[in-house]
Formats: C-alpha cells, structure tokens, sequence
C-alpha cells in the first residue's frame, strides 16, 4: 500500500479555519499521517490537534514556515512515507483532491513535485504557477497600477494563457498545497531554512525542477484564503523583501539559465499529460 502523509506548519492559527481543513480530509485522513507543527508561542491548539489524531510538535521558538514542513517531512520519512503534502492552514476543499495528485504522480515517476488548480472562495481562479522571474519582475509587479502593460506582462509570468485544464510543467509551484515525491526529497532535500517566510517554494520548485518534473495538475481544485499580507503589513513586507534578497543572491541576480528554462516551459508539449492520462 502506498504510504501518504502530510504536514500544516500553524501560528495562532484559529480553530475553526483548522477544523475545515481536517473535515476537508474526512475519512482520507485515516489512510496518511498528518503532522501538525506549531509554531505558535503556546500550545493552545495541542488538544484539538491530538482530538484529531494529528501528530503534534510545538515549536515555539518559531523557526519559520520552511523549517516547520523539514521537521515533519524528516519525520515521515523516518516513517516509510512514499508522498507528502505540504499544507497551508487555510485550505479546504470538499472533493477527493489526495488521490488523483497521487495515483497521477505514482504513475509519473519523473515527478518531484504537484499542485492542483488553486481556487478562491467565490471559485475564481489564483495564478500561483509561475516562470523564473527576474528581479525587475518582482518590482513590476508591487507596482502593477503604474504600468500600462501589466497585463500583457502578468499573462506570460503567471502562464494564464495556458488553457484552464492542462496539466504542465511549471518551474514555480506555490507551497500553499503540494505534493512532494519523497524519493526525490531524499535527493535534493526538502526546504532552504535561510528562508524564515516567502520564497522558499520559489526556492525548492527550482531546485526540484533541475531533476525532476514540476507538474501543474488543474484535473483537482482546492480552495485557499489567500491573505497577500506582504502588501497590507511592514513586518510582513520586510520579511519578503529579506526573502526576494536571499532568493535572488542564491540564484543569480543575472540569471543565465532563467531565460532556457522559461523558453522550454512556454514552448512545452501541453497534450503529453493528457495522452498519458487517457492510456492509464
């Protein structure tokens, strides 16, 4: 039998967003082992988690959203754990998303990495696939209401023209739900801890993509609150400015590769997933 698990990294995070995100499971959660690590000050959330067979790990020295998911990923694979989700606290859904993102990756094992299609609450679509950017492309995009082109520009760095049901490979994932390949987690390692919030999806999507396949799998939907608080918060703002420096230092802030491997994305075969699906 396959082996699932999954982790939440929370910070205060209010019980009533939790419990809609473990009721989103339902009984799939009696087949993965799903770690809870709390980054929170206090333990408040401990009985709630254990109440629902969560595996619980405080962690109030809070070391960030990156090195919360590496110490249950370390821990699944101590376990035997084959695939894990990475999952954000403000997540739900309510049709069986587990199973396709695995049987999909279980069949594909050239992939390291999967998320499904990204919804907000009214059901519109997140644009969370992403190229390389470059730096002037973050910068752009902060200060969108100053450029006339910006949607010509956000169409081709968030890949919309790509049609809604596609599945296709990215070389940015968004970490808000992921699937990993464990296998290839052992090889490439699991998240920068030097990124303490922001970026560290960027970071892994990158490294992921140099070996293995990032693979956008719209054929399932999840909903997440997206709260954009780097745009409404100075400490939030500071925090993802220190990330975009860390990011870009590491990579290249003249990126040779960023332009080949964006060029092979846009100019990529977006039937080969779907030929494969139909002869499974």
């Amino acid at each position: 039998m396959i082996r699932i698990s999954g982790s939440i990294v929370l910070y205060n995070t209010p019980i009533e967003q939790l419990n809609k995100l473990i009721h989103s499971f339902g009984i799939k959660l009696g087949h993965m082992q799903i770690y809870a690590v709390d980054n929170s000050p206090t333990a408040l959330l401990r009985p709630y988690c254990e109440r629902a067979n969560l595996v619980y790990i405080h962690t109030p020295s809070n070391p960030g959203f990156g090195a919360g998911h590496n110490i249950a990923v370390d821990l699944a694979l101590k376990a035997g754990s084959q695939y894990h989700f990475i999952i954000n606290p403000d997540i739900y859904f309510n049709t069986d998303v587990v199973s396709p993102m695995v049987a999909f990756m279980a069949l594909n094992p050239q992939v390291g990495m999967i998320m499904p299609e990204i919804l907000n609450d009214n059901g519109t679509v997140q644009y969370l696939p992403k190229l390389l950017p470059n730096p002037f492309w973050i910068i752009r995009r902060k200060l969108h209401k100053f450029d006339i082109f910006y949607d010509r520009f956000i169409a081709k760095y968030e890949l919309r023209e790509i049609p809604r049901n596609k599945i296709y490979e990215a070389p940015i994932l968004s970490g808000c739900f992921t699937l990993l390949n464990l296998s290839a987690i052992k090889e490439i390692g699991c998240y920068d801890e030097r990124f303490f919030m922001y970026f560290e999806d960027w970071d892994l999507s990158r490294r992921m993509n140099e070996k293995y396949k990032t693979i956008y799998f719209p054929s399932v939907s999840v909903y997440h609150g997206y709260q954009a608080g780097a745009n409404k918060n100075k400490r939030l703002f500071k925090i993802f400015l220190n990330s975009a420096i860390s990011y870009f230092s590491k990579w290249g802030w003249i990126d040779k590769r960023r332009k080949i491997i964006n060029n092979k994305v846009l100019n990529q075969d977006l039937d080969q997933y779907q030929r494969d699906e139909s002869l499974n």
